[in-house]
């Protein structure tokens, strides 16, 4: 079944142990003859959900979301809050998390001190030559603009999906000439920025999910001597060529492969 599950994107997979919890709570409470109420079935539908996510290999963040729609759902009727509202926090969580129900790449911001480290990976500079640096998914661009100020003798590009930190990382590097920012999928072959051949350092801090993807595409593309940084999340049996632990509050990990 798990496997079956896995053939799905992960939002319709959600969907699918939603009305499952749902059925399985109606068809239990029918056959112990259980009086619910309404708050006490959305909580026993949000807990069977989660459940099934946790058994199908769904995504920590998405049994939270499991967990809690139903109960949503019932206040929201309780409370009798005007629609508006929900429509308006829906319409910004799709400019923020934009693809994020079929990627599994939420908004991660990396720290300052993530930035600081990432000093230490690039090229040493040598009078007359510049190099090139990209951030697949690049956010709000503190990243972009962070090693703009410190190495001006690089050129930075970022790549972002999501319009509203798009949005706002445009205007971040709008006083740094040495950086650019994208709209668009790194998976995009028509997206020239996204042909990693060009790039000396390649960072990425993204999830789990699209690692071994990302690895093979920066094999396939990247040139020998250059290097591949990936913060927080390992590409599966490969081990890393060095380690930095970064001494954040979410104790990050620069993960270096050098090409």
């Amino acid at each position: 079944m798990r496997a079956l599950l896995h053939k799905f994107p992960p939002s319709v997979t959600a969907l699918l142990l939603q009305v499952a919890a749902l059925a399985l709570t109606l068809l239990v409470g029918r056959a112990l003859a259980i009086q619910f109420t309404p708050l006490s079935f959305a909580l026993a539908c949000g807990l069977l959900a989660a459940g099934f996510s946790h058994l199908a290999g769904l995504a920590r963040w998405w049994l939270f979301i499991q967990l809690c729609f139903a109960p949503a759902l019932v206040l929201m009727l309780a409370f009798d809050i005007p629609p508006g509202i929900f429509l308006a926090a829906f319409l910004i969580m799709l400019v923020v998390y934009w693809s994020t129900f079929r990627t599994q790449v939420p908004l991660y911001l990396s720290s300052n001190k993530v930035w600081h480290a990432l000093e230490a990976l690039l090229p040493p500079p040598q009078a007359g030559k510049t190099f090139r640096f990209i951030d697949l998914g690049s956010g709000l661009g503190g990243v972009l603009t962070h090693l703009a100020r410190i190495r001006p003798d690089g050129h930075y590009t970022g790549v972002e999906s999501a319009p509203l930190p798009l949005l706002w990382s445009w205007l971040r590097t709008q006083p740094c000439r040495n950086c650019e920012v994208h709209w668009g999928s790194i998976w995009d072959e028509n997206l020239a920025a996204c042909h990693l051949a060009q790039y000396d350092v390649v960072f990425a801090y993204l999830s789990p999910v699209p690692m071994e993807k990302l690895w093979r595409k920066a094999r396939a593309e990247m040139r020998p001597g250059t290097v591949f940084v990936s913060s927080t999340f390992a590409v599966p049996e490969q081990a890393p060529h060095q380690t930095l632990q970064v001494d954040d509050m979410h104790h990050s990990t620069l993960l270096v492969w050098r090409m």
